[in-house]
């Protein structure tokens, strides 16, 4: 029986961290800090508007126009929720701005609330409610000016008409009312602009989590694939060969103790495997060893192992070396080990099992062929072969090994085949590495008959 092995998912989460600490390092220390605190970046908006307009309000005091310096300095209290209400507070500057030019004309950078407002206004709604409020908070003013120019109200903004020549009261009109419809429409912008940037942003960050979690999960996949390999070989070799010392004691003692040994040495070989593959789940497991196998020694090994145990195993390697890639290597020797552990489950009658690797140009085949009964296939009448997920009395399991050498040789662009072929079973592994950089065609010499 196995335990599942809960493993804490926070890739998904240190990758979201990583990406906002990279934008928080490019906003600078000042912005990250009004960031951080967006109580004092409204004070410090507040302030820099009533700054702005703080010489009309002088203007209007020494006038004795009190009322128009306190609707100013209400816009700038007002300024202070531009978070919490921004198309409220974006009305009511629209408002307050006409209110305050009726009252004192001519004031300097009276609309500045407006830009202000209009900005929260396109930071939190959409493009098209953002242009549709800019609109809407302009036109009371813009109407204002068109009938200070050419209206009812056409000298009542100048001071001193007969002062200036007949054209400068329209002219001066028309350049206020475009200065602050162009204002509005560039602090709308930049409103937009920043929305954008935030939401890019947070794509991003959404798609770093879901790579994040993506590879997390490939990772488990990988995991569990080489614990499947790890356990289910190990385990039945080390069955076979304490089943063949029991068998042996008694008639070979040298014998019975070189099965030992090996019982020993596949135990030990387990353990390690297990060390390297669970490494990655420790955080204090700095010292596990985590490289995957070589496939040279360790194919020979694996095929002496499986010789003790008592397979009668011949293995060739026709073409070149197989590709100098420890990944590409742990690949081949998983499926090997793979079909083979099948063939000493369920294999009967056992007189020869081949194994024959073969490297073609970019080509890697992978044959296991033994000639032995084994259980029976599908559609045979007894159940089931190697792999085929029959769970009856000398079944072969779910079926999770043949399937994890598909996704071995799917990473490759490869292909795995398994099925009857006489009276044993044939498993056929096609895998494709670039051939780039072919070594000399000279066969792997300890693969070579039997060795």
């Amino acid at each position: 029986m196995t335990e599942a092995v809960v493993v804490k998912d926070a890739s998904a989460g240190l990758a979201h961290s990583s990406f906002a600490e990279i934008t928080a390092k490019r906003r600078g220390v000042l912005r990250r800090y009004l960031y951080q605190h967006p109580r004092v970046m409204d004070a410090v908006v507040a302030a820099s508007y009533a700054l702005l307009v703080a010489p009309t309000m002088v203007d209007a005091i020494l006038q004795g126009a009190w009322l128009a310096a306190a609707l100013l300095l209400a816009v700038a209290g007002a300024l202070l929720f531009r978070r919490s209400y921004p198309v409220a507070l974006a009305a009511f500057a629209a408002v307050m701005e006409v209110a305050v030019t009726l009252l004192h004309p001519w004031g300097s950078n009276v609309s500045a609330g407006l830009w202000f407002s209009l900005y929260a206004v396109a930071v939190v709604h959409s493009r098209r409610f953002a242009l549709v409020s800019m609109a809407a908070a302009t036109a009371p003013l813009a109407l204002l000016y068109l009938l200070a120019a050419v209206g009812p109200m056409e000298n009542s903004f100048v001071h001193d008409a007969a002062s200036h020549p007949g054209d400068f009261h329209l002219l001066t009109s028309i350049a206020a009312g475009a200065t602050i419809a162009l204002s509005n429409v560039i602090a709308t912008g930049m409103g937009i602009s920043v929305r954008q940037r935030r939401e890019h942003e947070q794509e991003v960050a959404a798609w770093v989590a879901r790579t994040a979690s993506l590879a997390s999960v490939n990772e488990r996949n990988r995991i569990a694939r080489e614990m499947h390999d790890v356990v289910a070989h190990s385990l039945t070799v080390m069955v076979s060969l304490s089943d063949g010392a029991a068998v042996v004691v008694r008639k070979s003692p040298d014998r019975a103790g070189e099965v030992l040994g090996e019982l020993s040495r596949t135990g030990r070989t387990a353990l390690a495997d297990m060390r390297r593959v669970l490494g990655v789940l420790r955080d204090d497991a700095g010292t596990a060893p985590r490289q995957p196998l070589a496939s040279g020694d360790s194919l020979a090994n694996l095929l002496a192992g499986f010789r003790t145990a008592g397979l009668p195993v011949y293995c060739s390697h026709t073409g070149p070396a197989l590709p100098d890639d420890a990944a590409f290597q742990l690949t081949v020797y998983r499926i090997v080990q793979e079909s083979l552990t099948n063939v000493l489950r369920y294999g009967r009658s056992l007189g020869r099992v081949e194994v024959s690797i073969v490297r073609d140009s970019s080509t890697v085949t992978i044959e296991v062929l033994d000639d032995g009964a084994g259980a029976a296939g599908p559609g045979t009448p007894d159940g089931g072969g190697p792999g085929s997920g029959n769970t009856g009395p000398g079944s072969t399991g779910s079926g999770q090994g043949l399937a994890g050498m598909a996704e071995r040789a799917g990473i490759y662009a490869g292909t795995v085949e398994a099925g009857r072929r006489g009276r044993g079973w044939r498993v056929r592994a096609v895998l494709n590495w670039p051939a780039d950089d072919l070594p000399d065609p000279d066969p792997i010499p300890q693969l070579q008959g039997r060795v």
